[in-house]
């Protein structure tokens, strides 16, 4: 079976992976000429990690990343509002794997390019159009800077793992225009704190018109150094207005700071770790409305080409290796190709849709916009107006809604057949 994969990045990679565990040689067509380690931090939850686990790369991502212990929710004077156990800490089989984007999709490169060589993955391809056949695709790729021709390509399937300005996904909604924006601005960045500054811990404080995240991705083996990932999250526009087109571009910190003066509490001072910092990227939260149907012939969609989602609940990358898994699984398992990508779809639109539906609604932020509106100030009572049981439920609501409940996560079915 010839298998065509748009898009390099963690769930396109990942998705190469499974499907070469199960016998298939898939083939990854990325846009961009040389790969490198961009991003900032992610966190890999427990349900991902258990796919990483039974793809043999536990030990592996344990050692460029870090096993978090624990999240804590924070009003901006510092109140703890919710706090949990994450990872083996949390009760679940996995850990939970704070790491460095980048860093795990070099990683995933190297296990593609081991298990299926170097040609598996050819890079400088971006997709240019897409023709359907009763049984197969026609891909043109070209080079994306001067649109020079890089070939036709005929696969008997197609994953669209291209991100949230997917090409395989214009082909089917060309109308659907720019993504959405919510109006909010993340501000992100690392810095290197000194050994023992800060604990494998999740921090989540203020509220959706100003919100500070932050967690450690790594930990220098040599002299304990941290890099600690952070985001500092602004209203900047109102919802549904249009995004500019110069994101992702370095910005000046300076006027950070000043919103951030008084947000300190014990191990973490926002203003000195925001200005201790490297370069500071500005990005849109975005997300797209969820789709009607993914699969179109012999061609389907993955991660953030199939359902772009807020960074909240930190369940992106998550959602798109677990598709990844699941779509290898159903094509190893299923009679053929059409009823693999049925099963496939069965199984993980609805489930994401409600995921990006409920990121919208604050996901489980919402203990923070509650707090925020209950007690604005300090002096009131939080667990007379904001019940502790009432914050747990919404914890676990959100947990069952992405499907990380740690009881039910024990139970699934592998998707290693």
């Amino acid at each position: 079976m010839r298998i065509a994969i748009v898009g390099g990045g963690i769930v396109g990679l990942t998705t190469a992976l499974s499907l070469a565990r199960l016998g298939f040689t898939p083939t990854v067509y990325e846009a961009v000429r040389k790969p490198l380690p961009l991003g900032v931090g992610i966190n890999v939850l427990p349900h991902a990690v258990r796919e990483l686990t039974e793809l043999g790369l536990l030990d592996k991502l344990l050692a460029i990343g870090v096993s978090i212990e624990s999240l804590v929710y924070r009003m901006a004077d510092g109140c703890a509002v919710w706090q949990e156990g994450r990872g083996l800490s949390g009760g679940y089989d996995w850990p939970q794997v704070a790491v460095h984007r980048g860093h795990l999709q070099m990683l995933l490169l190297a296990e593609v390019q081991a298990a299926l060589g170097s040609e598996a993955v050819r890079f400088g391809h971006a997709l240019a159009g897409l023709r359907l056949g009763d049984r197969v695709a026609q891909l043109d790729f070209v080079e994306r800077e001067s649109g020079a021709p890089r070939g036709t390509v005929e696969a008997d399937l197609v994953i669209g793992t291209d991100g949230i300005h997917s090409a395989v996904r214009r082909q089917f909604y060309p109308q659907e225009g720019i993504p959405k924006w919510s109006g909010v601005s993340l501000f992100r960045g690392t810095t290197v704190l000194p050994r023992g500054q800060v604990g494998a811990l999740m921090h989540w404080t203020g509220h959706s018109r100003q919100k500070f995240a932050g967690y450690p991705i790594s930990i220098n083996p040599e002299n304990g150094e941290i890099l600690f990932n952070w985001i500092c999250d602004l209203k900047t526009a109102e919802a549904g207005s249009t995004p500019r087109e110069d994101w992702n571009h370095s910005v000046d910190r300076a006027p950070l700071l000043p919103r951030y003066e008084n947000w300190r509490w014990p191990g973490i001072d926002v203003p000195s770790i925001v200005a201790a910092g490297g370069d500071v990227f500005e990005f849109p939260m975005v997300d797209r409305d969820p789709l009607p149907r993914w699969t179109h012939g012999r061609v389907t969609l993955a991660g953030d080409a199939a359902h772009p989602m807020y960074p909240i609940g930190s369940n992106g990358a998550t959602q798109g290796i677990l598709d990844a898994r699941s779509v290898a699984f159903h094509l190893a398992t299923a009679p053929d190709i059409d009823e693999a990508l049925a099963r496939y779809e069965a199984e993980r639109r609805e489930a994401t849709s409600r995921i990006v539906l409920t990121n919208r609604a604050h996901g489980p932020d919402k203990v923070l916009e509650i707090a925020a509106a209950r007690a604005p100030d300090p002096a009131t009572d939080l667990d007379a107006v904001f019940p502790m049981a009432e914050r747990a439920q919404i914890a676990q609501d959100y947990k069952l809604i992405a499907g990380f409940d740690p009881v039910l996560l024990r139970q699934r079915r592998s998707y290693t057949p």
